[in-house]
């Protein structure tokens, strides 16, 4: 048996986006909702309802659904961090959020907006949480929230199942996401025992996929390969910047230390000179320094 990457483009809308006990496992086993507001059932939203993404990348991939209560659910998988990454969720769920109500429709209609953005790279390398949910809370008493928009970011590296203090349905998906990949050849036993989880496993074995969805899969790799090159590249170009504008400044400061060094000196020429009785105009002339400023010394 040999299984595909579950964060790529194809297998993730297939796993998350096609199947909806599949995706109301993760979502309550990822989300930490009060105990009876979990998910009991939801629909996968149509592309017109889906906001849109300028400038998105190929290493960003997204399922958008909604469930009875009419909560709205944005999971997105991000392969390579960028720094505007947090922007760009937090605009995603502005726009599912305003995208709720119709013209005349009242303000109390507005359902909250849950974003679980997926990361396979650390964003927070000081922080040993892998965990990092954000919400609109007031800045003395953070029990005051503003409901309406809940990000949570996952930094999948830094998960272990040695370490984790997660339930064990939250611990099953985080290793399906971490330990399922090419180079699987048989899934490990405790994904297996679980209904949802077992399912997902199973959608992503490559005799899942035609030919041209293997090329499709490929491509996508072939994508977040170059956009890793391309933002490595610019990574080291900004620190060689970054270091050439220290040893430039390093320079300066040494260049500023010897004009000094040789104003000094000059000061000192100019004081003995002064004192041997040559004539101010002279010493002027001699070190360039202001006949005012010898007649003060």
């Amino acid at each position: 048996m040999r299984y595909l990457n579950p964060k790529a483009d194809l297998t993730f809308k297939k796993v998350f986006g096609e199947h909806e006990d599949i995706t109301i496992s993760f979502l309550n086993a990822m989300l930490p909702f009060e105990k009876g507001k979990e998910i009991v059932s939801i629909e996968f939203m149509n592309p017109e309802l889906v906001p849109n993404n300028p400038g998105k990348k190929d290493s960003i991939v997204d399922v958008y659904c909604k469930d009875a209560a009419g909560r709205q659910f944005i999971v997105e998988m991000q392969v390579h961090w960028t720094p505007a990454f947090q922007q760009r969720v937090l605009f995603n769920a502005s726009k599912a959020y305003v995208r709720q109500l119709d013209s005349g429709q009242r303000w109390e209609m507005l359902q909250p907006v849950y974003v679980l953005s997926l990361l396979d790279t650390v964003f927070a390398p000081d922080l040993k949480e892998f965990f990092h949910p954000y919400h609109i809370v007031h800045e003395m008493y953070s029990d005051r929230v503003i409901e309406g928009f809940h990000l949570y970011f996952v930094e999948l590296p830094k998960f272990t199942p040695q370490t984790h203090t997660e339930k064990k349905i939250t611990a099953l998906w985080l290793r399906f996401l971490t330990e399922i990949n090419e180079g699987t050849r048989k899934a490990p036993d405790e994904l297996m025992e679980d209904a949802e989880v077992r399912k997902a496993v199973e959608l992503v074995e490559e005799s899942a996929y035609t030919e041209g969805q293997m090329l499709a899969y490929d491509q996508f790799w072939d994508a977040v390969s170059n956009e890793r090159s391309w933002i490595g590249w610019m990574d080291d170009t900004k620190k060689e910047l970054e270091s050439s504008r220290e040893k430039l400044q390093q320079k300066e400061e040494e260049l500023q230390q010897v004009r000094q060094q040789i104003s000094d000196i000059q000061l000192d020429n100019a004081r003995k000179m002064k004192d041997g009785g040559i004539p101010v105009g002279v010493i002027s002339n001699i070190t360039g320094i202001a006949v005012e400023e010898i007649e003060k010394m």
